[in-house]
């Protein structure tokens, strides 16, 4: 398949790469920045551009993976090319695409990305969604070719699975840092935590969360709760946060819910 690819970023570039080592031809990279098109251009061998102007037809897809606020300006400028376009937003409804264009569809890597470390593309769910059944089809057989993990997921339930992967993901990572600050405070390195996020991380792939959870909140240890608030004196934040977080985990573990 031909693809324009319309972004630089970490999603595009790993996406770009899966796509171009499976056997698809990338056209064109697209970036606002001629620097950024070009570096990810010259990896997967397309030309690069940063004028929608210079944008060609030429092209099966559109694969827009940019920022969620610029997605409807893009699509409309692409909109004259009468070609399928997705997007790669696992918070943006397809329905605002299908404002624009009736050749719509979605295509949402459910991974975190960073240009410096490599992924296995097979290994990453893939969410896909289109405007109609032949879209649909379409995008399932082109998801395939890069992934062994291809879901049709409408957009309600992306959207969900979207705010499911800020609290698995993106919280965890704000805590982990919390922890980097209290162990640096005290000049404790924080590679002494690295093997017990490993292993947390690491059971929740064979039993569900609420299976594996340790800690003083679940065993209701008054004590040492009270203790590492006071620990926390000078810090009504993580006071608050450590308090909100206890209580859920007792509510998880006394009915099954967190609040």
């Amino acid at each position: 398949m031909r693809i324009t690819m319309i972004g630089s970023g970490n999603v595009a570039t790993h996406l770009s790469a899966a796509l171009k080592n499976a056997g698809h031809n990338i056209v064109q990279v697209y970036s606002r920045g001629m620097q950024n098109a070009s570096l990810l251009a010259y990896h997967v061998g397309a030309e690069p551009v940063n004028d929608f102007d210079a944008i060609t037809a030429d092209t099966d897809l559109f694969i827009i993976s940019v920022k969620d606020d610029a997605i409807i300006d893009v699509a409309a400028q692409l909109a004259g090319h009468r070609k399928l376009m997705v997007h790669t937003s696992g918070a943006t409804d397809i329905g605002e695409l299908m404002l624009i264009t009736g050749y719509a569809g979605v295509l949402y890597p459910l991974q975190t990305f960073s240009k410096q470390k490599e992924v296995n593309f097979w290994e990453v769910p893939l969410c896909i969604e289109g405007a109609d059944d032949d879209i649909t089809f379409t995008l399932k057989q082109l998801g395939q070719t890069i992934s062994n993990k291809v879901y049709e997921i409408d957009s309600l339930q992306r959207k969900t699975l979207h705010l499911a992967a800020v609290f698995a993901c993106n919280f965890p990572n704000y805590l982990y840092h919390i922890a980097q600050q209290l162990l640096a405070d005290n000049n404790i390195d924080f590679n002494l935590l690295r093997p017990l996020i490993k292993e947390t991380a690491d059971k929740v792939q064979g039993q569900l969360p609420s299976a594996v959870q340790t800690g003083p909140a679940v065993r209701k240890d008054g004590q040492t709760m009270q203790a590492h608030l006071q620990m926390l004196g000078d810090n009504a934040y993580l006071q608050n946060v450590y308090r909100l977080l206890s209580e859920g985990i007792m509510n998880m573990a006394k009915n099954g819910k967190t609040a």
